[in-house]
């Protein structure tokens, strides 16, 4: 297997800093954690994940508040805060990503359309979420976002303490 450039970058990025990353997954159902551990000693970075697809397990297990699903919904910049930061406290890892979002095909509004997706990082100095409208079918979506993730963890291992 040859391993994937992205992938590969993150993982010295973590082992440079000495740094562990779990992560929390709902519409991706574990791609993230997947692609992460296809290198070859990711063991050395990698504490583990959530895939927390229902809103009872976003709650049981990653601590998002049932006011925050009330009030934004499982698909929210605040959902996905609140996911990453339960999925760091919950593993003890330095940094922790967090995907949640529509797929499709089925379940968009106007308002939340098939393809909206929430990517959360929360670390130890600092947090920052996106926001991404993919316009593949569930396959593409899911890895779309899966890399997308990835990116956003290597942009912020690479800045360094600067946030």
């Amino acid at each position: 297997m040859v391993e994937d450039p992205l992938t590969a970058a993150v993982g010295d990025l973590l082992r440079a800093r000495g740094w562990r990353l779990a992560v929390a997954e709902s519409c991706t159902g574990g791609l993230v954690g997947h692609l992460i551990t296809d290198v070859a000693g990711s063991s050395d970075y990698f504490v583990g994940g959530v895939i927390a697809y229902s809103n009872a397990a976003k709650m049981e297990l990653l601590g998002v508040r049932p006011e925050t699903l009330a009030r934004h919904g499982a698909v929210s910049e605040e959902t996905a805060r609140e996911m990453a930061g339960g999925a760091r406290r919950l593993l003890g890892a330095e940094v922790a990503l967090a995907v949640t979002g529509i797929a499709g095909p089925g379940g968009g509004t106007p308002d939340k359309p098939v393809g909206l997706v929430y990517l959360a990082l929360d670390a130890v100095n600092g947090q920052v979420c996106r926001r991404f409208v993919w316009s593949g079918d569930r396959a593409a979506n899911k890895a779309e976002s899966a890399r997308a993730a990835l990116a956003l963890l290597r942009e912020w291992l690479a800045k360094g303490d600067d946030h």
